[in-house]
């Protein structure tokens, strides 16, 4: 393995020769009463902190964020329309009597938007289901596609026997997995998400319902996103807030399952938003293209290539965290040309408030072979470097 010790101080943001966070103890997170919960920064993906949070539960309304996320994505891809209308089936209308409903009758004629606020304003069950035949023709195909969905997001803790949540052995999933989740939802939607997320009523066929995310009307810094509740799940309720911080807008999202009431599921959710915005903050380590470093490359026409990454690099620290150190980049041995553009070539390595972290780091642009006595001379310069250590 080839070793760089590079100044990446500049990349950094920081001064003199520092360029790695040193351990800071992170603040204690608040005691609460939830069976499993976790804090999450949206930017980063980092997970400030959880408990439980692998522990399998029942997911109960919580299931209705994949639901609406295939809606979206279905709309995104322009095979369904937000004016779209559906006839709702026998199907829909049977479902689950004494649930939470839109109050849907069979032959109704309804929008893809309406459908969209039964399901994420009043936890409609039976909006769920028209919208399962809407988007994949049957319960069962849609069912399918929730689970190909939850795989390709890495959800390995997530299953899925239908589009509601109702009780079903097949049906569970974990902290970690619906924070990812309800990520993917905000921010590969984020248009899509914004019509819906703040909406704390919504009346169809003269019924007024409001919306069970008390947090609405709690935090105006909160933006969705689901309540869940049955016997067996407790209250659950996955909440954002969305703050100003600086210049930018921070997210934070917070997962809380198993509390014993609604009140408990709301006062825990702002309590763990709360602390995760005031003990932390979310800094951007390097911009999208940035050179982080010009590792030696041997037999091309270039002697270095600039490595950096495809997209820009964030981490979410306690407030109190600083900069020591010098991070270093690695290879898994000599670069050796040709190297394809955007090509995975090296590893940044750094401590970050004393914790391990590495990161891939890809070709910027490509460096094509040099000629027959370019490449030749280099393998001689190769093997004497290598024979020096």
């Amino acid at each position: 393995m080839k070793k760089l010790i590079l100044n990446l101080c500049v990349a950094l943001g920081c001064a003199g020769a520092a360029s790695a966070w040193a351990g800071v103890a992170a603040p204690p997170p608040p005691a609460l009463t939830a069976k499993a919960w976790l804090l999450l920064d949206a930017e980063s993906g980092q997970v400030i902190a959880e408990q439980n949070a692998d522990e399998r539960i029942e997911p109960a309304s919580l299931t209705k964020i994949m639901t609406a996320y295939l809606v979206f994505q279905a709309i995104a891809h322009h095979r369904l329309d937000k004016q779209q209308i559906v006839t709702v089936s026998q199907r829909a209308w049977k479902i689950a009597p004494g649930s939470s409903k839109m109050f849907l009758k069979p032959g109704d004629r309804v929008s893809i938007d309406q459908l969209l606020d039964g399901l994420l304003v009043q936890s409609g069950n039976d909006a769920a289901v028209a919208l399962a035949e809407a988007v994949s023709g049957s319960v069962e195909t849609f069912v399918a596609l929730m689970n190909q969905t939850a795989q390709s997001m890495g959800l390995t803790g997530t299953h899925f026997a239908n589009p509601n949540g109702l009780p079903n052995p097949g049906t569970y999933s974990d902290a970690r997995d619906l924070a990812t989740l309800s990520r993917h939802l905000i921010q590969d939607f984020p248009v899509l998400y914004k019509g819906y997320d703040t909406k704390r009523e919504f009346t169809y066929d003269h019924i007024k319902q409001s919306n069970r995310n008390r947090l609405l009307w709690l935090d105006p810094s909160v933006d969705g996103l689901k309540t869940g509740h049955t016997e067996s799940a407790g209250y659950c309720l996955i909440a954002s807030a969305l703050r100003p911080e600086g210049s930018v807008q921070r997210r934070l999202i917070s997962v809380v399952l198993g509390t014993p009431s609604n009140k408990a599921r709301t006062q825990e959710s702002l309590t763990l938003l709360n602390w995760g915005f005031q003990n932390f903050e979310t800094v951007r380590l390097y911009s999208k293209d940035q050179v982080v470093a010009t590792p030696r490359v041997w037999k091309g026409q270039r002697k270095e290539v600039k490595v950096g990454f495809d997209h820009d690099i964030y981490m979410t620290l306690p407030r109190a965290a600083r900069i020591e150190g010098v991070p270093t980049v690695t290879t898994s041995g000599p670069l050796i040309a040709p190297i394809a553009d955007h090509a995975p070539v090296a590893t940044l390595h750094a401590t970050i408030d004393g914790k391990a972290l590495s990161l891939p780091l890809i070709a910027l642009d490509g460096v094509a072979p040099a000629g027959l006595l370019g490449r030749t001379w280099d393998s001689v310069a190769l093997w004497v470097a290598q024979m020096r250590g």
